[in-house]
């Protein structure tokens, strides 16, 4: 494994990959620790805050050029940062079977899902982990 590609990188894309990386311990922890403790509300917001941080950095991220200078990427950040706000909303108002279902979503597909696409070949992160 070779950092150096992501430190290369432009700005952005190394606090992206690196956001993205560091997001999925908290967020696979969620799933195996005890809920309604402040161990869960407290990896909860570091959770919130690393997928924020990846959603928000991915849309300066322009690599990728389809509509523009947009790809069908910067939809999904933007759902990502939608359903970040809808589920912070609904563990707010105690609405915990909503919560789950955007949060698993979330980890699922705006994570893990977006995290395996990036390894394509050509990509700055295949570039790191492949030499």
């Amino acid at each position: 494994m070779d950092f150096q590609p992501l430190f290369g990188s432009d700005h952005p894309i190394a606090i992206h990959a690196f956001a993205a990386m560091l997001a999925i311990g908290p967020g696979g922890a969620q799933f195996v620790l005890p809920k309604e403790t402040s161990l869960h509300q407290c990896l909860g917001y570091v959770w919130v805050t690393l997928m924020a941080s990846v959603a928000i950095t991915g849309l300066v991220i322009h690599e990728i050029h389809m509509i523009g200078a947009f790809s069908p990427i910067h939809l999904l950040l933007l759902l990502v940062l939608v359903t970040l706000v809808w589920a912070v909303r609904a563990a707010k108002n105690a609405l915990v079977s909503r919560q789950r279902t955007a949060m698993i979503m979330l980890y699922i597909f705006g994570l893990l899902l977006a995290e395996a696409f990036s390894f394509s070949p050509g990509r700055v992160i295949h570039a790191a982990f492949t030499g």
